[in-house]
């Protein structure tokens, strides 16, 4: 064996290729807030922050019985207590899609089933689809592993629906997967059931199997419903990712799972005993979670979902109505989740290149934080949070549009009439946001 003569020690190339768009952006970005006013950041995916959001009380009672039983502070198998996976199978089984413990693997939150269904799936050299919009984990999870993530386009101006030519064109001999994300993060959208079997029809002529991101199940506004897409296929296999994290606002507790729909047994055994494998790397999910986890799922009263998603759904109506009197922004209004996309038409804002300038600079003068569109590879938009207590929300959006009037470039080229204009745009937020605003901490 050749001795070394001296250190070199280098990362991985793992590593290396390892890409998280939204932390590489936002810590590129210069953000030095207004000082005279308190910051409000609708950018971050966490219902917690606020602290106006809070889990059931059932889910705390049930962690701490969990933890003074003493019974589950030791290992758990890898893939999960055959109890606790139990649970999660009568909880997700609906009528066309049932399921039974040993088709669950419960995994450390939402994002480690992603990681472990693309790693099951792909092989380096092999590529997945993913949304554009779409949530960039799916990038940061796949190219690490050498595998290439091609992207098909939703639809703004179709209730961001998949652009279904487009996806079918994506497809190629080296396509291991489709990932699915619905409800939507970062659009909110929520696909009908016509339009998931629409989806299903392109990956069933194609054979590709579907990653189904369904974090936000059933996390959908009066009007709408969240079919599973699992419940509408026999056809296609299909790698479900759900979880506590958003629906039970505990997102630092760290349980997700994957659920295995493979009725044709499509999908060889060597999937099934890869995810296992996989699920050892980390030696399994919280055991303390997995004590409490039937007691949260089965005793949770649905007034606490119903209570959030009210919330939830208010402040999307007020950023929308609020946001639509902006000249130059074009909110699209959400379905479901917690976020809401909202179209900057830059060539009126000609003091900012690209969105990202836009957003740093609103920073800079209004202290408010949103993610730029490129976060979600989608340029010329802004993702905001709905989560934020709704005092806070129209403060903000007030801030928004002084923003844009500051900066807004009619086609007169600021002459009289849209100054004008946008004097009243401000004027009518002014109106529904008369209230009295109290201090915002940071």
């Amino acid at each position: 064996m050749k001795s070394r003569r001296s250190w070199s020690v280098t990362a991985s190339n793992y590593a290396r290729n390892t890409f998280n768009p939204i932390r590489a952006i936002i810590e590129s970005m210069k953000l030095t807030p207004n000082p005279e006013k308190p910051m409000i950041a609708l950018s971050i995916g966490d219902p917690t922050v606020f602290g106006n959001l809070s889990p059931p009380c059932e889910a705390i009672e049930a962690v701490v019985e969990s933890v003074r039983s003493t019974q589950f502070n030791g290992y758990a198998p890898s893939t999960g207590y055959e109890e606790s996976r139990s649970a999660v199978a009568t909880y997700v089984s609906i009528p066309g899609a049932t399921v039974e413990a040993k088709d669950v693997i419960l995994c450390s939150g939402c994002s480690c089933a992603l990681d472990l269904c693309i790693s099951v799936l792909a092989n380096p050299g092999q590529n997945i689809l993913v949304p554009r919009p779409g949530f960039p984990l799916y990038r940061t999870l796949a190219e690490g592993l050498g595998i290439q993530t091609k992207f098909y386009d939703l639809k703004a101006d179709q209730g961001w629906e998949v652009d279904l030519e487009h996806l079918e064109s994506q497809i190629d001999e080296n396509t291991a997967a489709i990932v699915v994300n619905n409800p939507s993060n970062p659009c909110g959208s929520v696909f009908s059931r016509r339009h998931l079997q629409d989806i299903l029809q392109v990956a069933a002529r194609h054979f590709v199997p579907i990653i189904a991101d369904e974090i936000y199940d059933y996390f959908v506004f009066p009007g709408h419903d969240f079919h599973p897409l699992a419940s509408l296929t026999d056809e296609v296999p299909i790698l479900t990712c759900g979880g506590l994290t958003k629906r039970y606002l505990i997102p630092g507790w760290r349980m997700g799972w994957i659920v295995i729909h493979d009725r044709n047994d499509v999908l060889s055994l060597e999937v099934r005993q890869g995810l296992q494998k996989l699920s050892q790397r980390i030696i399994g999910s919280s055991t303390i979670l997995q004590g409490a986890l039937r007691t949260i799922l089965t005793q949770t009263p649905t007034s606490f979902f119903e209570d959030t998603i009210a919330i939830v759904h208010e402040n999307a109506q007020i950023a929308y109505n609020l946001l639509s009197n902006v000249q130059g922004l074009r909110p699209v209004l959400p379905a479901g989740a917690m976020y809401m996309m909202v179209g900057v038409e830059l060539d009126r804002f000609p003091a900012f290149e690209n969105d990202l300038q836009f957003v740093e600079r609103m920073v800079t003068e209004e202290s408010v934080f949103c993610l730029p569109g490129r976060c979600f590879d989608y340029p010329n938009y802004v993702r905001i949070v709905l989560t934020v207590p709704d005092v806070q929300l129209r403060e903000a959006c007030m801030r928004m549009a002084h923003f844009c009037e500051a900066h807004y470039v009619g086609d007169d080229h600021k002459g009289h009439h849209a100054v004008d204009d946008r004097s009243l745009a401000v004027g009518r937020i002014h109106d529904k946001t008369r209230m009295a605003v109290p201090a915002i901490e940071p």
